[in-house]
């Protein structure tokens, strides 16, 4: 740069001041947003950092239900923060931030806000440091507990949140991160998580601590922790990845259904891949417990009722739960209220895997469901796109959304949908995506518009005079033909509720 003379100089200076003053004024810390903007929860999730990584180092004695330990969350920072929030709801006791104490407030019931000693810059790494102890299932958040005790442990299970009963956190699907979970329990019970098992190890008599870690990208609510007296079996998938699965020996005569469900799971993943394409995750298994009435899509570990078995065995929820690997977990929704890109392929899924065991075609199931549910039936007020927070797993979401798929397939064929879900899972896995998202794609690849198709089995109230198969329906006196493969499903959805 050639030199100038004094008064340029002085010019420059001045006006470089002048330049810097406004960008102070413009680029102040502020506090980070309270939410990550979601119509249906609008305090889920926080703004001014994206999580990259959870370390969750924890002890849990089940006899008191108490759990102790810390979280380290490292983040970075999006803006400029004088302060932010963490989704949580125990008791803590020190805060630190970048190895500083911190400063912390409970601002409404499950939020914290958290003020460093001073203010973050922007897009900078963040350590996050919360120290807490706490008694989770006494603690309630908006009217109830998502921290399930059981005789011998308790379950961290539940949809839309259970993070904010055991770690801190981001609590969103849109903010995503890898984990190590580690937890010490007493030697005669065991602590199940997400990824695959580190190593067990005991530092001190009576206590072992369980060492789990997910490297793949993970939501807040796909996370859990199940500990109690499990049968625990460890092995070895035929495709080379970890298998682990537990069962509660309380679960009685349908033990034996439960084991001859869930022990099939890296045969309906196989399946599921040949469909939806690559596996996205690092290790299978899944968890059978008393202790919950539901089924849920935990990342590479779904957890399942044991009320799901009592009938005997039960592969669909296995199909629909693992089908959420790829539906919900790999691609994870951008909002609530797009909750039929999970439910709506999960379900589909089922339908998928009864054609391949020869228990009635997809297109059979489909038009069964459709018929099932006459016109002034309630479930059809229920819009599968936008059901709002009540209905979020209202059977219409599960059943209708299920329709929707069917009647996509119909209208563009097999090879241009099956092209668009393997399209879909592979352009936004690790990430999250919205409905728009999703008929924008089905459109490029089928080169077909289907707005209307959306709109009426998503977001228009009614039965729609044409089914999925695009055929009209059924006439009232006729009886819809009966198939094992649904009803068996619709009985354990009146038990427990496969989400």
């Amino acid at each position: 740069m050639r030199l100038r003379t004094r008064a340029g100089l002085g010019a420059v200076t001045t006006g470089m001041a002048t330049v810097l003053l406004a960008a102070t004024a413009t680029a102040a810390p502020a506090p980070g947003a309270a939410g990550a903007g979601d119509p249906y929860y609008p305090f889920a999730g926080n703004g001014g950092y994206d999580v990259a990584h959870y370390d969750v180092r924890l002890t849990y004695q089940p006899a008191t239900d108490q759990l102790s330990g810390t979280t380290t969350i490292l983040a970075t920072t999006t803006q400029e923060l004088s302060s932010f929030d963490l989704d949580f709801g125990l008791a803590v006791r020190e805060i630190r931030v970048n190895n500083v104490n911190a400063t912390f407030r409970t601002v409404r019931e499950g939020e914290l806000e958290v003020t460093p000693a001073k203010p973050l810059a922007g897009n900078q790494p963040v350590t996050v440091v919360v120290t807490y102890a706490d008694t989770p299932s006494t603690v309630t958040i908006d009217g109830h507990t998502a921290w399930k005790k059981t005789p011998d442990g308790a379950l961290a299970v539940d949809e839309p949140q259970n993070a904010q009963w055991w770690y801190p956190s981001s609590d969103h699907p849109t903010d995503k991160a890898s984990y190590d979970i580690s937890v010490e329990v007493p030697d005669d019970v065991a602590a199940l998580s997400n990824g695959t098992l580190v190593r067990k190890t005991k530092n001190r008599a009576g206590w072992t601590r369980w060492n789990w870690r997910s490297t793949q990208p993970q939501n807040t609510y796909a996370t859990t922790l199940e500990v109690g007296k499990f049968e625990v079996n460890e092995a070895t998938t035929p495709s080379g990845q970890p298998f682990v699965t537990a069962y509660d020996p309380t679960t009685g005569d349908s033990l034996g259904a439960a084991r001859a469900s869930v022990e099939r799971t890296p045969e309906i993943i196989e399946f599921l891949a040949s469909q939806f394409g690559e596996y996205p995750f690092e290790a299978q298994g899944g968890v059978v417990s008393t202790g919950l009435s539901f089924a849920l899509e935990a990342q590479t570990r779904p957890v399942y009722s044991d009320k799901f078995f009592v009938s005997g065995t039960n592969t669909s929820v296995v199909a629909h739960e693992n089908a959420h690997q790829w539906f919900g977990d790999s691609v994870s929704l951008g909002r609530w209220s797009d909750i039929w890109l999970n439910e709506g392929f999960a379900s589909y899924a089922e339908y998928l895997w009864s054609e391949h065991q020869g228990e009635g075609t997809a297109a059979e199931l489909a038009q069964y469901v459709y018929d099932s549910y006459p016109a002034d039936d309630a479930f059809w007020q229920v819009l599968p796109g936008d059901p709002g927070a009540a209905n979020q797993f209202d059977d219409a979401v599960y059943d209708r959304g299920a329709l929707a798929v069917q009647a996509l397939r119909t209208e563009v064929g097999d090879e241009a949908f099956f092209t668009i879900l393997r399209t879909w899972v592979a352009e936004h896995r690790g990430d999250d995506a919205r409905i728009s998202d999703f008929v924008a794609l089905a459109e490029q690849v089928s080169g077909k518009p289907l707005q209307q198709l959306f709109q009426t089995w998503l977001f228009t109230a009614g039965k729609p005079s044409t089914g999925p198969n695009g055929t009209t329906a059924l006439r009232a006196a006729a009886q819809p033909k009966s198939y094992p493969a649904i009803q068996r499903t619709h009985q354990q959805l009146a038990a427990g509720e496969s989400r």
